[in-house]
């Protein structure tokens, strides 16, 4: 079932990507497609080496589709992106390093040509393609394709640079949905959703809830900006806090990525991700036993180096 969704939603992001005809002249009307595939291959191989060390080969999937729509006052921006990451060490079993897929589309209207401001409608959508595990613990995914999921809908006003790669957006009405499509994951109350309820018996009486709706204030930032030569900066940095919910405590995802081109093909990149949401709480193992804890801040850091190849921008007056 929860396949099926996932092909559902990604029929229906390319049909966004692929929106429907607009007949207009191409003076006043265009569309800027860019799609970018990359791979990172890490590998280390050790016979004899006196020093020690575990042979291990890694490798980082990326995939990224950006379709622009811009005409007069109008602005419509369609974005997904793709990751998905594993590795493997010998006497180790195969554990994945990196797992995403998002989605964003943002519409914007401006009153004046001339002006930056525009009136601005966001929806994105993220979630992941397979279990993730508490390592070495194997036995009990703490994570699952939809659990979690986030769907952000909202509406409020964005700030855009078009010649400067500089974006700001502020939404004091957006709702933020958390889905946590297994049950078991739903019982625990994983990912901020309310757990199931058992009387002193240990009888279930009410089943988790899958879903969690919040309604609440978005800040975010996107920027990208060339630091030297054939090296390119991007930030992408959202703030959120919910109106009810312990208002004033801020969710972040702030992501930073240093790009350096090699050639067409080769590039290099450094990578940080940090995440802290308060109603996530962290996994940990004590004693041998996989025990939660409060909400902690995550990081993840990554450095690849691999393939890279960028389908040659496309503009047009249709889709």
């Amino acid at each position: 079932m929860r396949i099926v969704i996932m092909l559902f939603l990604l029929v229906g992001s390319i049909s966004i990507l692929h929106a429907q005809k607009i007949r207009t002249t191409k003076d006043t009307v265009f569309w800027v497609s860019k799609k970018t595939i990359g791979l990172d291959i890490n590998q280390v191989a050790f016979m004899n080496w006196n020093a020690g060390g575990n042979s291990s080969i890694a490798g980082l999937l990326r995939a990224d589709f950006s379709k622009k729509y811009t005409r007069e006052s109008v602005l419509w921006n369609n974005e997904i992106s793709v990751r998905y990451g594993i590795n493997k060490q010998d006497g180790r079993e195969l554990r994945k390093t990196d797992d995403a897929f998002s989605m964003l589309s943002n519409f914007g209207y401006k009153k004046d040509p001339t002006s930056n401001w525009y009136y601005s409608a966001r929806f994105s959508f993220n979630t992941q393609f397979s279990n993730g595990y508490s390592y070495p613990n194997t036995d009990t995914p703490i994570s699952k394709p939809f659990a979690p999921a986030y769907l952000f809908l909202g509406v409020g006003s964005e700030h855009n640079l078009k010649e400067k790669n500089l974006n700001f957006y502020f939404s004091p009405l957006t709702v933020k949905t958390t889905l946590v499509l297994d049950q078991r994951l739903a019982d625990l109350g994983s990912f901020g959703v309310n757990k199931a309820v058992y009387d002193e018996a240990g009888n279930l009486i009410q089943k988790g809830k899958m879903t969690r709706n919040e309604v609440g204030i978005l800040l975010s930032n996107f920027w990208k900006t060339p630091v030297y030569k054939n090296m390119t900066l991007e930030n992408r940095l959202s703030l959120y806090t919910d109106y009810i919910n312990k208002f004033g405590n801020i969710d972040v995802d702030w992501q930073i990525q240093l790009d350096m081109v090699v050639n067409d093909y080769v590039r290099a990149n450094i990578g940080l991700h940090m995440l802290y949401d308060d109603d996530v709480k962290a996994k940990e193992q004590i004693n041998g036993v996989q025990t939660t804890v409060g909400p902690k801040v995550q990081l993840k850091q990554g450095l690849g180096i691999g393939f890279v190849y960028i389908f040659k921008e496309k503009k047009s007056s249709t889709p």
